[in-house]
């Protein structure tokens, strides 16, 4: 089942399952921006990450001196329970409310809303968590929406670049083959603005960078002038993936990592997670615009 809703330049739907983005296609070219998720090659569209990104070490964590065993990138992804909580002619609201089985993998009552609306070209993600409980929750909050690249079939993936809005002379966080943090690269990035895809260049997993300076990173092609820009002001972190070879680019707004591998898991402990007191909420957005020749 997908959700649909459009305005005079896009259309947009909306996966229930997990809700995913699905699509995000321009009325104007027939152009379809987010990835197909071929199942043979990488069978998701657009993750939503709450309340961990990435994996456990071992596939459990420690909170309150117990275990819980949650699921990689957490509970939102593949989850059918999300109930649509509004619709207008641009945009989509759903919701999840904590429940007897969040609580046997995430011990904490919680209320995640998430809102999709456009705005002429762009899509804006706002998320809210809202703590229902008494006692202080951490969670980490993120995107993994992947990118059709090419964007036309007359350009190949070579053709394409990402360009930070800022300078950048940044480090990477290296993953291990189970997706777990495995020591720095310092620098990755080296006073540049543009980094080159190249369909080897996630053979060693995700590109995680936690100092970027750019709030902002745009996928540009060298003989065409479309470009998609995602904004994460809210999020100071960022991840690039791809599956090696595949046709597709996520750029993935993170607040948050996935565990180290040198030490068990304690979800406290956990590098940039929110910590939000009792009866209290949370707000975040990032959004996605897209400009065409």
């Amino acid at each position: 089942m997908t959700h649909n809703i459009s305005n005079e330049l896009f259309s947009l739907a909306i996966q229930h399952q997990g809700v995913e983005i699905s699509s995000f296609k321009s009325l104007k070219t027939g152009t379809e921006y987010i990835w197909d998720a071929q199942p043979d090659i990488w069978g998701s569209h657009a993750p939503v990450l709450f309340p961990i990104i990435g994996a456990l070490n071992h596939g459990a964590t420690q909170i309150e001196y117990a275990d819980f065993a949650i699921p990689k990138h957490g509970l939102i992804r593949h989850n059918n329970n999300l109930a649509l909580i509004a619709e207008t002619e641009n945009s989509l609201e759903f919701q999840l409310l904590y429940s007897e089985e969040t609580l046997a993998l995430y011990p904490f009552k919680f209320v995640f809303t998430i809102k999709y609306q456009l705005e002429g070209n762009r899509l804006i993600v706002s998320h809210l968590v809202e703590n229902r409980d008494e006692k202080t929750m951490p969670f980490a909050l993120g995107g993994h929406p992947a990118f059709k690249c090419p964007f036309n079939d007359e350009e190949a993936y070579s053709d394409y670049y990402l360009e930070f809005a800022e300078v950048e002379t940044a480090s990477r966080w290296m993953l291990d083959d189970k997706g777990l943090l495995n020591g720095i690269q310092d620098p990755y990035l080296k006073g540049t603005k543009e980094l080159p895809l190249q369909k080897d260049m996630f053979k060693d997993d995700a590109l995680v960078f936690t100092d970027l300076k750019s709030r902002a990173i745009t996928l540009r092609s060298r003989k065409s002038q479309s470009s998609l820009k995602v904004s994460f002001t809210d999020f100071p972190y960022l991840g690039l993936w791809a599956k090696p070879n595949a046709n597709f680019i996520c750029i993935e707004p993170w607040q948050g990592l996935t565990d180290p591998n040198d030490r068990p898991s304690i979800f406290n402990e956990k590098r940039g997670l929110i910590h939000l007191p009792a009866s209290e909420s949370y707000k975040a957005e990032f959004s996605i615009e897209i400009k065409e020749a």
